[in-house]
């Protein structure tokens, strides 16, 4: 006996090919549809439960510290304009910018001895 029955012509005359297919693969079709489903929203789940939480506290920090090293280093700027108009009337104006720059290197080169001794 054939899986597949049909006729040339159905039963209302149109012509149509009616195709029956065998109901143990049609349960077996069902079940994997069923089990794709199943895995697809548990992984959904798993994702908007595990992973994007982490991403958004990630990003919100991120986002904070830029902003923090942006309004640092403005304020800066600002506090070293400060300091050679200060500085200029006293000890002459290259004098001044010698002094703050220097002061800069030696802070940088502080933070990168620190760095350096973190990393070993």
């Amino acid at each position: 006996m054939s899986d597949v029955q049909g006729s040339a012509s159905g039963a209302d005359g149109s012509g149509e090919t009616h195709v029956r297919r065998n109901p143990v693969i049609e349960a077996i079709a069902d079940l994997m549809q069923s089990a794709v489903d199943w895995l697809r929203q548990e992984a959904e789940a798993t994702v908007r439960e595990k992973v994007v939480p982490p991403l958004q506290r990630v990003g919100i920090l991120i986002g904070a510290a830029i902003g923090a090293a942006s309004t640092m280093v403005i304020g800066l700027v600002f506090l070293a304009v400060a300091l050679v108009m200060f500085l200029g009337g006293w000890i002459g104006y290259p004098f001044a910018f010698l002094t703050i720059g220097g002061l800069y290197l030696l802070v940088a080169l502080a933070f990168t001895i620190v760095k350096v001794r973190k990393m070993q």
